[in-house]
């Protein structure tokens, strides 16, 4: 059974940092794709950044600078850390994995405020 499990979210002054893990278990973690993404209120769910299975990263405009995503083979983990984080970064951030055949997972995601 596939389960992502997302941790540190929470509440944040703007311009402050955060960093989310996203455990996997049930997979061969080494061999998918990684994806952060968010959803606001009445918003579309939007993505943030991914990462390969070969460590190449991409990022969505509103971040490239302040968030970087990182994984550890070792430990089955995908990282985001998010600085100079802003009020409109404010959302349910969730993590995916893609594998190669194309299988995709969703975690429960996490709750990221940032107050004003």
């Amino acid at each position: 059974q596939v389960r992502l499990v997302e941790s540190g979210g929470g509440l944040v002054q703007a311009g402050g940092s955060l960093r989310l893990s996203c455990a996997a278990s049930g997979i061969i973690f080494s061999a998918n794709d990684m994806g952060w993404y968010r959803q606001a209120p009445g918003k579309q769910r939007e993505l943030v950044a991914r990462i390969t299975s070969g460590g190449s990263t991409n990022y969505a405009d509103s971040v490239k600078g302040r968030f970087t995503i990182s994984r550890d083979n070792t430990k089955n983990t995908v990282y985001l850390q998010m600085n100079s984080l802003k009020p409109e970064d404010t959302a349910v951030y969730c993590c995916n994995r893609q594998s190669p055949g194309g299988l995709m997972n969703w975690g429960q995601g996490t709750q990221v405020t940032v107050s004003s």
